[in-house]
C-alpha cells in the first residue's frame, strides 16, 4: 500500500510509502482520503501524524501521470484530488505533519492539511505548480493564504520557488524546525500528548477555529458559542472541573 494507518499511544501514523519521492498519484490520493475517513471514524485514533519517512514527505503530483490526462480527464478528477486533501483537514482531531526533505506541490499541500507541522532543518517547501503552466490543485490558493497571508503565497504560488526551513519557519508556513532524525519522534511526542487530553473539547476547539477562518466573525462566534455550551452536557467537562476544583489547575485525566 502507498498510505498505511499505524496507531500506537491513541495516535494513528498516516505514513506514506511510495518510493523514492512519493509521488502522489490517484491511487495514493484515494488511499489518503480512505485512511483519513478510518481514522476520523476510529476512537482508539485520538490524535494524527502525517509522515513520508526520514528522507521526504511528498515531492508533489506524479507528474508523468498528470502529463497523460486531459482536459475532460481532470475536470473529472480534480474534484477527487481536492476531496482527498480535504479528508486530512477535515480530521475532527489534532493532526501535525511531520515533514522532511521535500514538501512540494501536493505534498506541501498536504502538510497545510493538518494543524501544526514540524519540519527539519533540511526540509523545502513550495508550490512550484506554475512552472509547469498550472496553480495549485490541492487547495494550495486557498489554504496556504490562509496560513501565511495573500502576498506571501502569491509570492510562492507565482514564482514557484521553494523555501529553506528557516524561512518557512519565520512566515509561518512551519511551526518549528528539529533536526532531520528527531521529526517524527518530536511529531508523535506532540500528538501523545494531545491525545491524552478531553476528545470532544479538542474536536470543538478545531471546529470553532477552522469555521472561524472560513466565515464571517458572527457565525463564527455562534459556533463556538454552540460548542461551548454542548461542552456543559459532557463528562470530561464534569471531571476537568471537579478535578481543578479538589486539586488545583492542569490534573485532570480524560482517559
Amino acid at each position: 500500500m502507498t498510505v498505511s494507518l499505524e496507531v500506537a499511544e491513541g495516535v494513528g501514523t498516516l505514513r506514506l510509502d511510495r518510493p523514492p519521492m512519493n509521488a502522489l498519484d490517484i491511487a495514493t490520493q484515494d488511499r489518503l482520503k480512505e485512511l483519513a475517513e478510518e481514522a476520523t471514524r476510529r476512537e482508539d485514533v485520538r490524535a494524527v501524524v502525517i509522515y513520508g519517512g526520514e528522507k521526504v514527505f511528498a515531492a508533489g503530483a506524479d507528474i508523468k501521470e498528470m502529463q497523460a490526462m486531459d482536459h475532460t480527464a481532470m475536470v473529472l478528477r480534480a474534484r477527487a484530488l481536492q476531496d482527498a486533501f480535504t479528508a486530512v483537514a477535515r480530521i475532527p482531531k489534532p493532526v501535525v505533519a511531520a515533514v522532511t526533505g521535500y514538501a512540494l506541490g501536493g505534498g506541501c499541500e498536504l502538510a497545510l492539511c493538518a494543524d501544526f507541522r514540524i519540519a527539519a532543518e533540511n526540509v523545502k517547501l513550495g508550490q512550484p505548480e506554475i512552472l509547469l503552466g498550472l496553480i495549485p490543485g490541492a487547495g494550495g490558493t486557498q489554504r496556504l493564504a490562509r496560513l501565511i497571508g495573500p502576498s506571501r503565497a502569491k509570492d510562492l504560488i507565482f514564482t514557484g520557488r521553494m523555501v529553506k526551513a528557516e524561512e518557512a519557519e519565520r512566515i509561518g508556513l512551519v511551526d518549528r524546525i528539529v533536526p532531520a532524525a528527531e521529526v517524527y519522534t518530536q511529531a508523535h511526542a506532540w500528538a501523545a500528548q494531545l491525545a491524552q487530553g478531553p476528545a470532544l473539547a479538542l474536536r470543538a476547539a478545531k471546529e470553532s477555529i477552522d469555521t472561524g477562518l472560513e466565515t464571517d466573525i458572527d457565525t463564527g462566534l455562534a459556533v463556538e458559542r454552540n460548542w461551548f455550551a454542548g461542552l456543559f452536557a459532557t463528562e470530561d467537562r464534569e471531571r476537568g472541573m471537579r478535578s481543578f476544583v479538589e486539586e488545583g489547575p492542569g490534573k485532570a485525566k480524560f482517559l
